[in-house]
């Protein structure tokens, strides 16, 4: 399955599978996106499956945002991997 991103002015929904074939279709999209508006919100409740990689596009896209000082917000039901991957770097902090 292949990686679809919608948008909306700063709403973008993510749907089917971000990994290491569709990592570079989404950074380009997300990161210019950053980059053009102050406030992002992802929508995730589409993605089936993720991979490391995709974890790291995403942990990536939200340390950027923290250094442009712009709000960044992940909402909706998305693949576990991502939620421990998140849960894991607060812990840690």
């Amino acid at each position: 399955m292949n990686l679809i991103i919608t948008s909306a002015n700063n709403h973008f929904k993510v749907k089917g599978v971000l990994n290491r074939q569709t990592v570079h279709l989404f950074k380009s999209e997300l990161f210019k996106a950053l980059n053009k508006l102050n406030t992002i919100v992802l929508d995730i409740e589409g993605l089936k499956d993720i991979d490391r990689y995709g974890v790291s596009v995403l942990a990536q896209l939200h340390n950027e945002s923290i250094s442009q000082n712009k709000k960044m917000s992940i909402v909706g039901l998305g693949c576990k991997e991502l939620y421990d991957h998140f849960k894991s770097e607060e812990t840690a902090a």
